[in-house]
């Protein structure tokens, strides 16, 4: 079975874009946990104009209350986003090469390039015995190297699995997407993926048992609009847990 965490980015804009606390984080996200939902995400920008740092407090708060499932917190590693992980101390850290103003996550780290700057913080966060994922694109010869900095999982970028799904080229981008899982567990990686994942495609994904967890927010929240929250949530359980 694949575990589902939930990000709650949007409900995050949904509340800062009229200044109140309304909808409130905690209570949705102590909604999605009682639903059955392994884990929660966040992913704080610089700006916080979604999930903010206090938001990361706040859950971490809540999940102490369902003991066994996990707070997830995604991010650039600058200094700020480093900080208040390691005062929380998630059970989980996604390392993300996000430009501080970019919209939206679109690409994996270059580790050839990237290493001897993740390998410190790799190294800091674990000592907290906070698990370590980076987020990579999916080429199976990245993994040995993100096996090598101390990383536990990678989390594989979804977006073009999720473009190519129903097309020609689907059966094609699934296999790279399959062999990069495969690259990653024989390193002794986990493999957590993430990125426009929805309702109909993230089952063909899944269905090999090689995806220890996926994180969906966008989607969740655009399909909870037609069908409404819990109905999705218990929508997403059910195919994962096939």
């Amino acid at each position: 079975m694949t575990h589902l965490s939930v990000n709650l980015n949007k409900i995050g804009l949904l509340r800062n874009s009229r200044g109140r606390d309304y909808p409130n984080m905690e209570s949705m996200a102590e909604r999605v946990l009682s639903l059955g939902a392994f884990g929660l995400t966040i992913h704080p920008r610089p700006d916080q104009r979604h999930a903010t740092y206090q938001d990361a407090h706040d859950l971490k708060s809540v999940l102490s209350r369902f003991p066994g499932r996990e707070l997830n917190i995604e991010g650039f590693p600058e200094e700020n986003f480093l900080n208040v992980v390691l005062e929380v101390v998630p059970d989980q850290c996604t390392l993300v090469p996000d430009d501080p103003n970019q919209l939206t996550s679109d690409h994996g780290w270059n580790l050839g390039r990237d290493q001897d700057a993740l390998k410190p913080i790799i190294a800091k966060l674990k000592d907290k015995g906070i698990r370590v994922v980076l987020f990579m694109d999916p080429d199976p010869e990245s993994m040995v190297l993100a096996k090598d900095i101390g990383a536990d999982r990678v989390e594989l970028y979804t977006e073009a699995y999720a473009n190519a799904y129903s097309t020609e080229s689907s059966a094609a981008v699934l296999e790279q997407y399959e062999l990069a899982a495969k690259a990653a567990i024989n390193v002794g990686l986990g493999v957590n993926a993430g990125h426009d994942l929805d309702l109909i495609n993230v089952g063909a994904l899944c269905e090999k048992g090689l995806i220890t967890e996926v994180s969906i927010g966008h989607a969740l929240t655009v399909e909870a609009l037609d069908l409404g929250w819990d109905t999705v949530v218990k929508a997403y359980l059910d195919i994962l847990k096939k």
